[in-house]
């Protein structure tokens, strides 16, 4: 009875025990990586000089028409055509 119950207690313990100290030191360090990947100019924002791009007017115009586009659903193509060109 006694070796029994150092057996269920030396597993319990070992349940409480760390297995990957050398992956959780380093968790999470693939996410801040590619992050810092993603980011072209951390510094943006403390740049005072305006954007060079589109003027308003055509800016407008563009997002105008892109959100027209979902107004209605684009017209189904029939791209099988065995039938010949009629």
């Amino acid at each position: 009875m006694t070796k029994l119950a150092i057996a269920l207690l030396i597993g319990l313990v070992a349940g409480c025990s760390s297995v990957t100290p050398n992956y959780d030191a380093r968790f999470g360090d693939a996410v801040r990586e590619a992050k810092r990947k993603m980011i072209i100019n951390p510094d943006a924002g403390k740049n005072p000089d305006p954007v060079a791009g589109m003027d308003g007017k055509a800016a407008r115009e563009s997002i105008i028409l892109y959100q027209g586009t979902y107004k209605a659903p684009p017209p189904a193509v029939n791209v099988i055509n065995i039938g010949g060109s009629r």
